[in-house]
């Protein structure tokens, strides 16, 4: 779709559930799309400038060094929303992961593949300046400034590449079953365990450090009222990671978290996910606990369409 649309002269600009260019994309099927920077309204800019200006004295106090580093091996404009062609000119050089621009919520097996291909799923749309704490879904803010600084850093982002090796194997493991229900069953506990793992890590991680508990999980770097609230608050329960606890714990996504996990490093974070992975194979994610998250009918078929072609 064209950039010289009659979107460009729309006051909302690529604001987040206001986005003529977006609601276009998603009519046509388009999930992969471009970035038309042009139709950014000087709002969006205003409303990024002030998500970061807010959140640099956090990260600095609350965020783990290798989000610091990331932060600065980006050269993000603090006033500007990033151009992905120039994020992806800094980082792909440093771990070959790109961002790649998407019209909207990716099904997870194709999300998960995205990071086995060392690319990430990015929301070039923004939240209004006027609902800076208010995110019904994911934006540009949190993706580049939360996500992407992390994925610099070398271990990190094999990390998120092993991860996307274990969609693929959740996949084949289905793939084997004859029963329909079975297969189903067992997809939906094993896709519970995934996203509960990839929760309680990557978005709303904990990692220690010389200077006492750090952020890692993108979830809190890119909150301003989260941040604080995960390091600081005698209200969370902050536990070491035990693989067991997470994939059997349920959460919400519209509320501060109540409980945190603690990871010791990324090569720590690594040996956990090569865990899952032989859990999985093993049958310990085939019966995990019922509860949230629910799983959606994309999110399913995704895998289940993936393990038609294993």
């Amino acid at each position: 779709m064209s950039g010289s649309s009659g979107a460009a002269s729309t006051p909302g600009g690529l604001t987040t559930t206001r986005a003529p260019f977006i609601e276009a994309a998603q009519a046509n099927g388009q999930l992969y799309i471009h970035q038309p920077y042009e139709l950014y309204s000087e709002a969006n800019h205003e409303a990024w400038r002030q998500l970061y200006h807010r959140m640099e004295d956090r990260w600095q106090r609350y965020a783990n060094p290798r989000f610091l580093e990331g932060i600065g091996s980006l050269c993000l404009d603090p006033t500007r929303v990033p151009r992905l062609d120039d994020v992806n000119r800094f980082l792909s050089p440093l771990t070959g992961f790109k961002a790649k621009a998407v019209s909207g919520y990716v099904p997870s097996f194709l999300f998960f593949d995205c990071l086995r291909n060392r690319e990430f799923p990015t929301t070039i749309t923004i939240r209004d300046a006027g609902m800076l704490d208010y995110l019904p879904e994911p934006d540009v803010f949190h993706d580049i400034a939360g996500h992407v600084p992390m994925h610099t850093d070398r271990a990190f982002a094999d990390t998120l590449v092993r991860f996307g090796d274990c969609a693929h194997t959740a996949a084949e493991i289905v793939a084997g079953i004859k029963d329909e229900r079975e297969k189903i069953r067992r997809m939906t506990s094993i896709y519970k365990a995934m996203a509960r793992f990839f929760w309680f890590t990557v978005e709303f991680g904990l990692m220690r450090s010389g200077d006492g508990l750090k952020v890692y999980g993108s979830g809190l770097l890119s909150s301003y009222g989260e941040i604080a609230h995960a390091i600081d608050s005698a209200e969370v329960q902050r536990y070491p990671v035990q693989l067991e606890w997470v994939i059997n714990q349920y959460f919400e996504i519209d509320s501060y978290q109540p409980l945190l996990f603690v990871v010791d490093s990324f090569d720590h974070l690594f040996s956990l996910v090569d865990q899952l992975e032989r859990w999985m194979r093993s049958g310990k994610l085939d019966n995990v606990s019922g509860g949230e998250p629910a799983v959606s009918e994309a999110d399913l078929r995704s895998f289940l369409v993936a393990s038609a072609g294993k």
